[in-house]
């Protein structure tokens, strides 16, 4: 299966995002001076990163070694897989290869960072083959998943060939009668697979994923027996869900209108490339809503995470500026909470509920939702259609890619030929021998407005601190001829304490700034840096003996 090659090169696996975490998904595969990076993908900001917009891959590895960089592949049009790529692109002009739903998604993101006339775009399909360079050839094969146009990559190497699968499920009935391809991954597995890298993201789920056509019987009993409007909230991106939506209003005589942004983004381009059928006259504006009889309307919407600026999020709130929801509406929940997000989705399905609406979500209507990710009889038969010498469980938190390894090791593959990775952690292979080699540079670049990596682990510190205890700011004036108080010390509480109620504790802290600084002074002591200090350590320990709160302290000394 592994070739014996004869020169001293190695084929190097690792990840840059996606292991150990759900999202930010970007994958390398080296060999020698050809270098292949799978997906490009974003995550949003956990609770600590105040005020982030979201979370990319660090990639200072590939640009140090951006000359080797062939490309880079992508599996699918999700966010945690293509939402990188326009600040990727900005370091890194490499080819980027996928499918055309996948692409028409990355052309809009790029046209909006204006990187598309820059960008070498190349549309493959199920049957290509693309030369990475000297020694890597990538083929590929069909996988189901929640949006069309899913697949899963062979990288064939020198060492043999390594399997990435993409997101991937068995679905037997799929929404849009595109199957997987079973055949062709038995064929390649039958050829041999060195190093096979798999979803876990359903590791710890038991059984079978069902199918996606089972919503479809959901969406259009809930919409027949709903008196009024129907609300569905999915994940924009997931195509064959949105299809289901129009399935069911064509079928129950209701006209859609669709709210969100990414939403309206999608709906037009799935439709304009042919991978939503819509019938003719079924779309309808926004403001049409109110005109019309409410049992024949459906509202698409996004805001299935109970994202504070989506839409349902604001019609739930009475903020959203063309749609409110009335008593009797129905309003479907169609996904699950990505881990994190189950506080604002409960707030957002409490806050429906109060304004009189019957709210299905999967918590208590199991049937309005199906993961797009294989549970753990699917990972298996992925395993053992690849039979893989080595396994690395990639796509999900810890606990899932461990899991995934006790389904490799029950499915035959050697213990000793599994690696759990981190970010960063390399698995080199050597005339058919794997072990693990180090780390290379990785972690999280946070995005915050148009700043890129500007905002670090001190920034956030700082802001964590400020949301906890506030700030004070210390302002003194003093003479150049005899370092003499000229004036202040003016104190500024933001955050910390309301002013008015609190002179007492004020006067007292400008008592102990003034006296600080004037026994500093007695003894001689000018430097900005001691005087700064000196009047932080005091202050410091005075509002904590009062208060037991640690404000961020910020003296400003000026001359005249």
């Amino acid at each position: 299966m592994s070739k014996k090659n004869t020169n001293n090169e190695k084929l190097t696996i690792f990840a840059l995002g996606g292991v150990g975490e759900i999202g930010k998904n970007m994958y390398v595969i080296q060999y020698a001076n050809d270098i292949v990076v799978v997906d490009s993908g974003l995550k949003f900001p956990e609770e600590d990163m105040l005020g982030i917009d979201m979370v990319i891959p660090d990639i200072s590895y590939l640009k140090e070694n951006q000359d080797k960089v062939r490309g880079i592949l992508l599996t699918h049009g999700h966010e945690d897989h293509i939402g990188g790529l326009p600040y990727v692109l900005k370091h890194l002009n490499v080819p980027i290869y996928g499918t055309r739903l996948t692409m028409g998604l990355v052309e809009n993101k790029l046209k909006e960072a204006n990187l598309l006339g820059e960008t070498k775009r190349i549309l493959i399909h199920e049957d290509s083959e693309v030369k990475l360079g000297n020694t890597i050839t990538a083929t590929f094969f069909r996988t189901n998943h929640s949006i069309p146009d899913s697949v899963g990559v062979c990288l064939a190497t020198p060492e043999g060939n390594v399997v990435h699968t993409g997101d991937f499920k068995f679905d037997h009935t799929p929404v849009n009668n595109e199957f997987a391809n079973l055949q062709r991954m038995a064929e390649i597995g039958a050829k041999g697979v060195l190093a096979l890298l798999s979803d876990s993201t359903n590791a710890d789920r038991p059984g079978y994923t069902p199918s996606e056509k089972t919503v479809g019987v959901v969406l259009e009993d809930i919409f027949r027996k709903s008196p009024q409007r129907v609300v569905v909230a999915t994940f924009a991106s997931n195509v064959h869900r949105i299809q289901q939506v129009v399935n069911a209003a064509a079928v129950t005589g209701r006209k859609i209108t669709v709210i969100g942004r990414s939403m309206v983004n999608v709906v037009s381009i799935a439709s304009d490339l042919g991978y939503l059928d819509i019938p003719d006259g079924m779309l309808i504006e926004p403001e049409e809503v109110n005109k019309m009889a409410a049992d024949r309307v459906v509202i698409l919407s996004t805001g299935s995470q109970g994202e504070p600026m989506s839409a349902l999020t604001r019609m739930a709130r009475s903020t959203h500026r063309k749609v409110d929801i009335l008593p009797g509406d129905s309003v479907i929940i169609a996904a699950t909470p990505v881990p994190g997000n189950e506080k604002y989705i409960g707030r957002t399905i409490d806050e429906l509920f109060r304004l009189g609406a019957n709210v299905y979500y999967s918590g208590a209507n199991p049937g309005v939702h199906v993961s797009g990710h294989g549970s753990q009889e699917e990972l298996k038969l992925m395993l053992n259609l690849m039979k893989p010498k080595f396994f690395i469980p990639i796509h999900g938190e810890y606990r899932m890619q461990r899991r995934h390894a006790m389904l490799g090791e029950a499915t035959g593959v050697d213990p000793e030929n599994i690696f759990i990775v981190d970010i960063g952690d390399t698995v080199e292979i050597q005339n058919g021998s794997a072990r693990k080699a180090g780390k290379v540079t990785s972690g999280n670049v946070l995005i915050d407005g148009l700043g890129v990596g500007d905002v670090g682990n001190i920034v956030l510190r700082d802001r964590k601190l400020l949301s906890q205890d506030g700030i004070m700011v210390v302002v003194v004036t003093l003479s150049k001829q005899n370092g003499q108080i000229v004036s202040g010390p003016d104190i500024i509480s933001r955050g910390f304490v309301y002013v008015r109620e609190s002179e007492g504790l004020l006067d007292e802290a400008n008592r102990i700034v003034t006296s600080t600084l004037q026994r500093l002074m007695s003894e001689n002591v000018n430097e900005w840096a001691s005087l700064k200090t000196s009047v932080k350590d005091a202050l410091g320990r005075f509002l904590y003996e009062q208060t037991r709160r640690r404000p961020m302290i910020l003296p400003i000394i000026m001359e005249v």
